[in-house]
């Protein structure tokens, strides 16, 4: 579990830092940065460990260096779902080789005396880390990845759905992390508000636009209605996804 958590740290990094003020080559720097600096945190520095430290690193750098090429050319690829999905995959696999997170986060832990940290393993306060980071902007990514290969995001140049739909990628990490945290702590009903809230926000604004997107815009109700629905599932899934695995790894 140790090494996925690293894994997860390092992707949502490097996307985090996929910024248009920030140089392009940042992402595919901070990835494996954050595999070295959280590895080193967490006293994984023996043999098995470092292979798979090294493997977290090649993974994000390649799914960094495969968005950036997706996203300049402006088309759906399945290449950096299928590295990233393979890398988690492996580090699930091998995740048991790698012995449990220790070094400065253990200590940080023994010691800050907080009380949601009372009693949480290093293990499993760095994949809670993760899987929250993941949610800020990786998210984001697999959602628009999934939109560019059904069809829901146009060419560049072209009129897009969601011009027609404002705050979708502020509103999608929110809701995301309100689903990751209300459903740790325990708040599945206050979790599922989240999702139902979001549709009646939603609603009103796409039947206004009923009458007027397909003729201003060129955009018709047709595609943002699919736009929205199918980012939403994806962006709930992988919150939920993310909460299974809090649970269960």
């Amino acid at each position: 579990m140790s090494v996925l958590a690293v894994l997860l740290i390092a992707v949502a990094t490097s996307d985090l830092c996929r910024r248009s003020r920030f140089p392009s080559w940042l992402p595919l720097l901070a990835g494996p940065l954050a595999v070295l600096l959280f590895g080193l945190l967490a006293g994984l520095a023996a043999a098995a460990e470092i292979v798979l430290l090294v493997l977290a690193a090649a993974v994000a750098f390649g799914w960094a260096l495969l968005v950036d090429r997706s996203r300049r050319r402006g088309v759906a690829e399945h290449w950096p779902l299928a590295v990233l999905l393979t890398g988690v995959l492996a580090m699930l696999l091998l995740g048991g080789l790698a012995g449990p997170a220790d070094g400065l986060v253990e200590r940080w832990l023994r010691t800050v005396g907080w009380r949601p940290t009372v009693g949480l393993s290093a293990d499993r306060f760095l994949l809670i880390l993760g899987l929250f980071g993941f949610q800020l902007s990786t998210a984001n990514e697999l959602v628009r990845q999934v939109l560019a290969a059904v069809g829901a995001i146009k060419p560049h140049g072209e009129p897009q759905a969601s011009d027609q739909l404002r705050g979708g990628r502020l509103l999608g990490p929110m809701e995301r992390l309100l689903i990751l945290g209300l459903g740790l702590a325990g708040q599945i009903t206050a979790a599922s508000l989240v999702i139902a809230a979001k549709s009646l926000i939603r609603f009103p604004e796409l039947n206004a636009r009923r009458g007027s997107t397909s003729s201003v815009t060129a955009v018709g109700i047709d595609e943002v209605t699919e736009y929205f629905l199918v980012g939403s599932f994806v962006s709930w899934l992988i919150a939920l996804i993310g909460l299974g695995g809090a649970h269960l790894i």
